[in-house]
């Protein structure tokens, strides 16, 4: 599954609120805290394999070793992914496990609200994965509740089920203040307990959370001062390609980069899954597509 003297990256996993870069080597697994500046030379090897799936019983390694697509998202095979515990929920085949859900609602960037669902022994991870900049808790119950619930507010267009990593990234050149983040979040929460409310999930108990602190992960992320002016997305990676610089800290499950020469990079983590990386200091980055991204012209005002 690997290459000598390699680790097979497993992805990056928010721990008691601190992001690590997961690898194993085939027997054993380890974790590398990511700090802001931390430098990484790596060489990365094929070929890309699934690492497994999450299951009721904890991680289970793919049974088949069972090669995945070089340069897409999609970290499971089709087996692994009909068994991954949180898949089985987003895809509305677990009614209920009898744990606890909480309903959490999000702010991404203006007119970027997201509703969602989280079991409570998770506390915020799920949040922090998803590089919610700001967000409370509505309510907890049941899973058949909570779902109920998020899926009431999605059909009235209060907030959105999903929003894509794309939608994200312009966001982050175009952050509010505290206060207005603040405020738009609480004015969507407004709307949505006033609606909870008024139609409460029928047959299910759904206690509200009207009092529920606000959090503000921007400057967790580093984003006070928003997202670089200029610089490279990376799209796919290749067997053999070279990543070397130094690491800002995680957004969610994103990093930028700081190479040896040009704009950072940004590098969604999901691509890393599943390739082999050896250590091997370079002079420059190669093997990647790359996107070029810059922040839009601010407009002018009209004259006449």
């Amino acid at each position: 599954m690997h290459q000598a003297n390699g680790w097979t990256s497993t992805g990056l996993r928010w721990l008691d609120g601190a992001p690590r870069l997961t690898a194993t080597d085939g027997t054993t697994r380890h974790d590398r805290p990511l700090t802001d500046g931390l430098p990484v030379a790596w060489r990365i090897a094929g070929p890309r394999r699934c690492t497994g799936a999450t299951t009721a019983r904890g991680h289970r390694p793919c049974p088949h070793r069972a090669a995945i697509e070089p340069d897409g998202t999609t970290t499971q095979c089709p087996t692994c992914q009909n068994a991954d515990r949180g898949l089985q929920l987003a895809r509305d085949r677990i009614l209920d496990d009898g744990r606890t859900y909480r309903l959490y609602l999000a702010w991404f960037g203006p007119g970027l609200l997201k509703v969602g669902l989280t079991a409570e022994e998770r506390g915020t991870v799920r949040l922090l994965e998803q590089a919610a900049l700001t967000w409370t808790f509505l309510a907890h119950g049941p899973l058949p509740a909570v779902r109920r619930a998020e899926l009431a507010l999605a059909h009235a267009k209060l907030a959105r089920e999903r929003i894509p990593a794309a939608a994200k990234y312009p966001a982050w050149w175009a952050l509010s203040t505290p206060a207005d983040r603040h405020a738009e979040l609480t004015a969507g929460r407004t709307r949505a307990l006033a609606l909870l409310d008024r139609q409460p999930p029928a047959g299910h108990p759904l206690t509200l959370l009207p009092e529920h602190p606000v959090t503000d992960q921007v400057e967790l992320y580093g984003l006070t001062d928003g997202a670089p002016e200029q610089y490279q997305q990376v799209k796919a990676v290749s067997d053999g390609a070279r990543l070397t610089g130094r690491l800002r800290r995680p957004i969610g499950g994103h990093l930028f980069l700081d190479p040896p020469a040009g704009p950072p990079l940004l590098l969604d983590t999901r691509l890393l899954t599943g390739w082999t990386l050896h250590a091997e200091a370079a002079d420059s980055c190669d093997g990647l597509t790359l996107l070029p991204r810059a922040r839009p012209a601010a407009e002018q005002d009209t004259l006449f």
